[in-house]
């Protein structure tokens, strides 16, 4: 159903049910919050509030399990939680949980205590037709335009005239609108729920964004799933151009929208460490091609969201938006965690299985996961004011269970929360749902043993005497140095940093992935490609999680294998990865066929059709006509002697769309 047709649909049915006066935007409010200063970061500077129902949940059962458990449990209290809206009854309060303007008025009551802005988090999640893909979190409303006019005027409506009202305006709202709803317009719509849902779910959106951006100390912030779900370039460039569309609709166009949440409720990891680079051949096979990743690149939820911020601000949205991680169940620490590359297996599956901290037997599992542990500590600029990840956030609750399963007491739970359930990964593979057992706890409700092993399999861990309560992060590493490099490896030292708490660790990066922790001020990287630049950078932490920005970069250069700086020859292949028959992405691959590293490529070709470049990643593209040229980015230029790099890009056509013949030249 066209959005226009929607709105009339909408419109309409909110004029019968509750008269023309229903639709009188709350003018005088949302004005009162205009002179608010807007942040480009409303997390900086400020503390999270502190939810008292789940608070209270989390020191009941420290209480409980008493002990050394318990008196670590006690320490998640002090980290700032989400408020979850997923109902109307929610508004005002019901099951002995508090109402969003009782938690508006605890957390004005905090900020006054911490003499200190707080940011106060509240999750918009009741759409029509809501959770379209599963049944763990299905909604009250269906996806009819009744459903729609009910959304709007019960539930939008009334939470926005709440945030609007000028007594809250101090505090800084963060928003998390409706995870989990418009990848499904992307992946989904094979579904008929989600075919249904999908024009509602648009609608929805667009209607509270128009409600919400006006307030001027409401941040926006709309839920893009994660890696596991849209890591796929055929999934992300759609994906970009469907939030684009979305956000145009609205009356503020892209400017109601602050920026993009990803693993709400999930528990992808923020970084895969000792897998780094999803082109790496094992057993003459890519690293992405193994059964747990299925030829996606995005290993973790880093790259997913800094691929995905370039994504979204190619679509059109402004490069101020900020990305964010839900950290509350992400972490993989404990036993099962690597500490080391093992570099022994020559199998691919073998090799990732090895070295993922992931421990999920599919990533297609999301309930209730057995093994997770709690993650990063709510944090803002995680890596440093520049980067486009701007905040972590434990949007979903550690300890509140993700559904319940079918049994004769759950009639309508979830198949893929049962712990003696299977699913399927679409190419014949069937695997565990590896969903907690012990209890069957419907969405929402506390779930005893999951806080349990979410605390005890947190990374970082909750140290024993210092933690939950210290929000200070270390002071940024200085003095990063280059101490010594070969053909395949990199000696870094730095200086050490401090806090109130003491450092516990340091975490390297190279090219913007962390690829390991140091418990001392020097790392060596090795198992690199030789005459290849990369660049490292280095961020302290401490047992309460908390992280430092970044230090400043440095770049080394490996030694080369055969001599020379540039020169030699090199060719590209073109294959389509996906084609949807007006639209479709390629992938070139880059190889160095000559006799020396090179240290620029080009690759050209013109078009036998009217095809046309939209979108391009790790390469610089331009159109002229027919003819396209496509240099190397920043990072990719120096290709060693036998190596390969590659690239990819996303274009429209009509009619053939015949493969072009290629040209590669280097420098």
């Amino acid at each position: 159903m066209p959005l226009s047709a929607l709105r009339r649909l909408r419109t309409a049915a909110v004029a019968a049910a509750l008269g023309a006066a229903a639709l009188v935007p709350l003018v005088g409010a949302q004005a009162a919050h205009a002179a608010t200063t807007h942040l480009a970061n409303p997390f900086v500077g400020a503390t999270g509030y502190l939810n008292p129902d789940y608070t209270s949940e989390v020191s009941a059962q420290a209480a409980a399990d008493g002990g050394t458990l318990g008196a670590t449990e006690a320490q998640v209290a002090s980290n700032s939680t989400a408020v979850w809206m997923d109902h109307i009854g929610a508004i005002a309060g019901d099951g002995g949980r508090l109402g969003l303007r009782a938690h508006l008025d605890q957390a004005q009551a905090q900020a006054s205590g911490d003499n200190s802005p707080v940011v106060f988090q509240v999750v918009i999640y009741d759409l029509p037709g809501r959770d379209c893909a599963a049944l763990a979190s299905n909604g009250e409303l269906p996806a009819t335009a009744a459903g729609l006019a009910s959304y709007e005027s019960q539930y939008i409506d009334p939470i926005a005239a709440i945030l609007a009202d000028p007594k809250y305006a101090s505090l800084r709202i963060a928003a998390i609108i409706e995870p989990d709803s418009l990848p499904n317009a992307v992946t989904n719509q094979s579904k008929p729920t989600c075919a249904t849902a999908t024009p509602f779910y648009e609608s929805g959106i667009e209607y509270a964004l128009n409600k919400l951006h006006p307030i001027g100390n409401v941040y926006d912030y709309l839920g893009i799933g994660h890696s596991g779900w849209l890591g796929w370039s055929s999934n992300m460039v759609p994906a970009g151009q469907e939030y684009a569309k979305v956000a145009k609709a609205t009356n503020a166009g892209f400017a109601s929208v602050d920026g993009f949440i990803s693993d709400t409720a999930n528990t992808t990891p923020l970084n895969e460490p000792f897998l780094t680079d999803p082109d790496q051949q094992v057993g003459g096979q890519p690293v992405k091609s193994a059964n747990f990743y299925q030829w996606n690149p995005d290993f973790d939820e880093y790259t997913y969201d800094t691929q995905m911020y370039s994504t979204l601000v190619s679509n059109g949205f402004p490069s101020t938006i900020g990305m964010l991680v839900d950290t509350s169940r992400n972490g993989w620490g404990g036993s099962s965690r690597p500490t080391a590359l093992n570099s022994s297996a020559t199998d691919v599956n073998d090799y990732v299985t090895e070295n993922k901290v992931d421990q999920r037997p599919f990533r297609g599992d999301w309930c209730n996961i057995n093994g997770a542990g709690i993650g990063a500590r709510p944090q803002a600029q995680p890596y440093g004011p520049t980067n486009p990840i701007i905040a972590f956030l434990w949007v979903k609750p550690p300890g509140e269970s993700d559904g319940d399963y079918p049994t004769a007491t759950h009639p309508h739970g979830d198949p893929h929360c049962d712990p003696n359930g299977t699913q399927t990964d679409g190419n014949g593979g069937t695997y565990p749902t590896d969903a907690l057992g012990g209890a069957d706890v419907p969405a929402g409700q506390w779930f005893g043993a999951e806080f349990q092993q979410l605390v005890q399999n947190a990374y970082p861990s909750f140290g024993s005497s210092t933690g939950g309560g210290d929000t200070t992060p270390p002071s940024t590493p200085t003095g990063l140095t280059v101490t010594g490099t070969t053909a395949t490896s990199v000696s870094l030292s730095w200086t050490a940093s401090t806090d109130n708490v003491g450092v516990t660790g340091y975490d390297v990066y190279r090219n913007g992935t962390k690829v390991a922790t140091s418990t001392t001020t020097g790392y060596t990287d090795t198992g690199l490609t030789a005459a290849t630049a990369y660049q490292y950078t280095v961020a302290a932490y401490d047992a309460a999680g908390n992280t430092s920005p970044v230090s400043a970069a440095v770049t080394a250069t490996t030694a080369g294998s055969g001599g020379g700086t540039g020169g030699g020859g090199c060719t590209a292949t073109y294959s389509v990865s996906n084609d949807w028959g007006s639209g479709f992405n390629a992938n070139v691959t880059v190889a160095n066929t000559g006799s020396a590293p090179t240290t620029s490529w080009k690759v050209t070709w013109t078009w036998a059709g009217n095809q046309q470049v939209t979108n391009a990643w790790n390469a610089t593209a331009t159109q002229t006509g027919s003819a396209v040229s496509a240099t190397n980015a920043g990072y990719n230029g120096t290709v060693a002697v036998g190596a390969n790099t590659s690239f990819g890009f996303s274009g429209s056509y009509s009619g053939s769309n015949t493969a072009p013949t290629l040209t590669c030249t280097t420098g």
